[in-house]
């Protein structure tokens, strides 16, 4: 179980879309998956903390997996959301997920709950031994769950558990992600929890990134990540300054206000939040708006825009086309 050899390479943190009445848009939901595989990204990852899974039913979880599974048609790999801050819960997430298809389950640490480590190792080792058919991928964000998967606990797991393959490190501890990489067993990947700090982790061994910046750039992102990989410093060091400031802006306010504000103004999705999330401050706002115009994501029309020419042409024809096709086949859009 331990072999991840596909788990590598730039992974979309996907937002849900919502229709004006608040309702899953499955329709656009779907369009912005074959944006996605256009735009060579080949990991997909719904119903996580930028799909807004804590606002989100048991029922849409499930939903929104499905129609992952189905518009990826094998042509990228899915790692589905489970997490809980009830292990019972967890439990049951992922074994749902599993049913509906899913290549791995990326689970979060308990929220809420602050267990301490030996929690930390129970909740997980429970999960994994309840879905011991497939790979579970830790997810360390301290800033949303207030509970660090400290390096120990997270190289003991992957010591122990054969079928916990991977982590996305967001704790922005270069020290304990350093710890983990040199610490970890073969097989084990790492990836960014931080599209920020993926240059600098893939320099020091990591395998890749859960990335948010992928839902607006996608083709940008996935080349740095390709050229990081294949240890082309310069290239990749220009992508990541070039897409710095969009990787800041999306953070200007609480995720995932301002991408999915960026992706309304791109023309991709309604800009519908579920509360305790609101819209961005028209200054965040302003400034969203300068980062997309500076790196070409915007145009006059609003509608949907893809830069770099005759390359990106067949991004918007592949969104474009999506969206008829999901009309053809009868896909509502919620």
């Amino acid at each position: 179980m331990r072999s991840l050899e596909w788990l590598h390479g730039c992974a979309t943190a996907l937002v849900t879309p919502f229709t004006a009445k608040g309702e899953l848009d499955e329709e656009k939901l779907r369009a912005l998956i074959e944006l996605q595989i256009a735009g060579n990204v080949r990991l997909l990852v719904p119903c996580g903390t930028t799909g807004e899974s804590a606002t989100m039913t048991e029922e849409e979880d499930r939903r929104v997996i499905r129609i992952t599974v189905e518009a990826a048609r094998g042509r990228a790999r899915v790692i589905a959301g489970t997490g809980s801050n009830s292990t019972v819960s967890a439990i049951e997430y992922a074994r749902h997920a599993r049913e509906l298809g899913a290549d791995a389950v990326l689970v979060v640490a308990p929220f809420y709950n602050k267990p301490t480590q030996e929690g930390l190792d129970a909740h997980f080792r429970a999960i994994a031994e309840a879905i011991s058919d497939l790979p579970l991928v830790l997810y360390n964000v301290p800033g949303r769950t207030a509970t660090n998967i400290a390096a120990p606990t997270v190289l003991r797991l992957a010591r122990e558990v054969e079928n916990i393959g991977a982590i996305k490190e967001a704790s922005a501890n270069l020290a304990q992600m350093m710890e983990i990489l040199a610490g970890r067993p073969a097989g084990f990947r790492v990836l960014s929890g931080d599209d920020a700090w993926t240059l600098p982790l893939i320099a020091l061994g990591a395998e890749g990134v859960v990335s948010v910046v992928a839902n607006e750039a996608p083709d940008l992102m996935s080349r740095m990540v390709e050229l990081a990989l294949a240890g082309k410093w310069l290239e990749a060091r220009e992508l990541h300054y070039r897409l710095l400031p969009l990787m800041e802006v999306n953070f200007i306010e609480t995720s995932p206000a301002p991408v999915k504000a960026a992706l309304a103004m791109m023309g991709l999705i309604e800009e519908s939040l579920r509360l305790p999330l609101v819209p961005i401050q028209e200054k965040s706002r302003a400034r969203v708006r300068d980062v997309l115009s500076e790196l070409g994501l915007l145009s006059e029309s609003q509608s949907p825009v893809f830069p770099n020419g005759e390359e990106n042409q067949a991004l918007k024809n592949k969104f474009e086309g999506t969206l008829r096709e999901a009309k053809v086949l009868g896909h509502p859009a919620s």
